[in-house]
């Protein structure tokens, strides 16, 4: 408890870590002031039941940061760029150049990965901007307007989307966490006193047993998700001997921490953010007033509203991208080769080939047991509101991991540079 205090009152005194902290505070501060710009001519009233009712609406609020609630300027967050990165990692793994530019080229391919990313955001934005926008003035929530005020609209709400885009780089660039997902955690959180507003208001006594169970079940999840986030496997390593000037050194044992949730909430965020299409297909085509595609689209919905379809297609998703995420970020062939250059190897594996087969076999039964994880943190909470019926204070699997992966590397973020101070 005392090196709490320690570390806290060392985040306040030392001047640079103070401003980082300070900085994304108000980077944070300012989105909040952006997502309660509403557009004009909003119907409150139905806005509210679409959220509370519709599952595409709740979960479209969560990744725009709490900007739809209110129809902001950042009514679509950082949603829009979430999926330029998804296309944009999946054709790393069918164009090589583009994975040679993420791996090879260091920082400033990374760089030029993101540049790229930022550009294929626009013409994504553009189209969704103008099916939301469409849907919501079909379901009366917005005004109707004319052509000029409807264009007018898009402009805005595509520069809002790159208004969040700058916003969460600027606090990626501080140091202290992804920007990306503080926004969106700042969302989920910013969500919470209306959630618990609701809950006293429809709050029952007979409903007491069943309430507390649900609390306990929920703590329990976080617990999980804690104990998952943290666990790692050490892969033990030795370096051979090595004379150099006329010293003498080696034999030195070591590890590689391998972690079992290796991709964090990025495959949670990905799996929502391409689920999030065929409902809005969905959503739009109900509105049409041709009778075939207003069919289409009552199919589509009532097929996603369907909870273990869904959740199955949600479950799947979830371990796709986990594996997915973790082949980008793990490549066991390059692993490999590091080792073999440091004059290190992996006890009782060959170098070469063989290490390179160990690392991968490795990685991938780990990634296993972590995907399954995620994908059932992800879908449980729909199972037991489905079961018990409460859905006022119920927050979903994917909130229950982004807010606890934030705030866990959020903690090691700021954990590092106080280390660092304190070493110096």
């Amino acid at each position: 408890m005392k090196s709490l205090f320690t570390k806290l009152k060392l985040i306040w005194t030392e001047r640079d870590i103070r401003e980082k902290v300070l900085t994304v505070f108000g980077i944070m501060l300012l989105y909040r002031l952006f997502a309660a710009v509403p557009l004009p001519g909003v119907n409150k009233v139905i806005l509210d039941q679409l959220i509370n009712t519709n599952q595409f609406f709740g979960f479209l609020n969560i990744f725009s940061g709490g900007g739809i609630s209110t129809l902001s300027l950042v009514m679509m967050g950082v949603g829009p760029y979430i999926t330029g990165s998804i296309i944009m990692q999946l054709l790393t793994v069918m164009y090589k150049p583009l994975k040679d530019m993420y791996h090879e080229e260091g920082q400033a391919g990374r760089n030029k990965f993101n540049k790229i990313s930022r550009f294929i955001t626009l013409p994504i934005a553009a189209l969704q901007a103008f099916g939301l926008l469409t849907l919501l003035q079909r379901q009366q929530v917005l005004m109707s307007t004319g052509t000029f005020d409807f264009v007018t609209q898009m402009i805005l709400i595509i520069a809002g989307c790159y208004i969040a885009l700058w916003l969460g780089e600027r606090i990626s660039e501080s140091g202290i966490g992804s920007g990306v997902s503080l926004i969106i955690f700042a969302g989920i959180v910013s969500s919470m006193p209306s959630r618990i507003k609701t809950f006293f208001a429809e709050y029952s006594l007979v409903q007491l047993p069943t309430y507390i169970a649900y609390i306990l079940i929920a703590l329990l999840l976080i617990g999980l998700v804690v104990y998952i986030t943290e666990a790692e496997r050490k892969v033990p390593v030795v370096y051979t001997r090595q004379t150099r000037g006329g010293s003498s050194y080696g034999d030195v044992s070591s590890h590689i921490p391998f972690r079992l949730n290796q991709a964090g909430v990025m495959p949670v965020i990905f799996a929502v953010s391409l689920l999030l299409f065929p409902q809005l297909l969905g959503n739009y085509l109900t509105t049409a007033t041709n009778v075939n595609l207003h069919a289409s689209g009552k199919a589509i919905l009532d097929f996603l509203n369907n909870p273990w379809w869904y959740g199955s297609i949600y479950f799947v998703l979830v371990v796709v991208f986990t594996y997915f995420y973790t082949a980008i970020t793990v490549e066991p062939h390059t692993m490999a080769e590091n080792l073999h250059k440091n004059g290190a190897f992996i006890p009782g594996v060959r170098p070469g080939e063989h290490t390179e087969q160990y690392i991968g076999t490795m990685v991938s039964r780990i990634t296993l047991v972590g995907a399954l994880f995620l994908g059932f943190i992800a879908i449980i909470p729909t199972i037991i509101q489905g079961v018990t019926g409460i859905t006022s204070i119920g927050i979903g699997g994917t909130s229950i991991l982004i807010v606890v992966s934030v705030v866990i590397d959020l903690a090691k973020k700021l954990d590092a540079l106080v280390s660092t101070r304190q070493y110096e």
